[in-house]
């Protein structure tokens, strides 16, 4: 798993990676069961980083967290947002028109606005976390997001068979897949103080987002992938401050 985990790494951040490593179908799909482990790796920065700098303005301070948040991925998924906001918008609801869109690496206007809205949403929900001294959050969104990652790969057919997805997915051992996902609900439920109501609120939007996704392409794209993350982020973000908030 050394190999896996390194390699999950190496995709979903921008640390370097510097040791040699199997690449291979079968090692891609072995790495995708290590993505929340990447995803926990990011939120303990985030929570680490939180004390020291409550002493700045709220705003300061979630604006920093914010800069680490998008550094630690290069804006990977949040690529993959602006992705498909295009397709969605310029497909108007034709899979095939909305799967080339898929493929222009230009992002409209449409996209442009999409990402920005996202990150100000980002960036209220983590203002309102600090003001009230949570940083649990901070932990869990991360290392949720990309168990939606994880999940997603597994429970989400492919819209099609070309690309890193397709290529991830087909070599993903499906029970392991299912154990590394309990295992983070477990952990969550355990370790991580309020991750109750934003479990139940990221499940009920995975069930949502797979519907609209068969609908819209029959099924889901690397581009989605990286959506379904960044979303499933703001979901439990939002579903934390709704439970300290009650």
């Amino acid at each position: 798993m050394y190999n896996a985990f390194l390699l999950a790494l190496q995709f979903l951040s921008r640390l370097p990676v510097r040791a040699r490593l199997d690449v291979s179908p079968a090692a891609l799909g072995r790495s995708a069961l290590c993505y929340p482990l990447v995803g926990l790796l990011l939120g303990a920065l985030l929570a680490m980083l939180a004390p020291p700098l409550g002493g700045l303005d709220h705003g300061v301070a979630a604006a920093l967290l914010l800069v680490v948040w998008v550094g630690f991925s290069g804006a990977l998924h949040l690529d993959g947002f602006a992705d498909t906001v295009d397709a969605y918008i310029g497909g108007g609801g034709d899979r095939a028109r909305s799967l080339d869109i898929f493929k222009d690496a230009r992002s409209g206007p449409m996209a442009v606005v999409a990402v920005v809205l996202l990150l100000l949403l980002k960036y209220a929900l983590l203002v309102a976390l600090l003001a009230r001294g949570l940083h649990a959050p901070l932990l869990l969104a991360p290392f949720l997001g990309r168990a939606a990652l994880l999940w997603q790969l597994l429970a989400v057919p492919c819209a099609r068979r070309d690309g890193l997805a397709a290529a991830v997915a087909a070599q993903l051992p499906p029970t392991q897949a299912r154990g590394v996902l309990a295992a983070c609900v477990l952990g969550a439920l355990l370790l991580v103080p309020g991750s109750l109501l934003p479990l139940v609120a990221l499940v009920a939007f995975l069930f949502v987002w797979k519907r609209r996704l068969r609908a819209w392409l029959g099924g889901g794209t690397g581009d989605t992938c990286g959506a379904g993350c960044e979303l499933a982020e703001v979901v439990v973000l939002l579903a934390a401050l709704l439970a300290a908030s009650g």
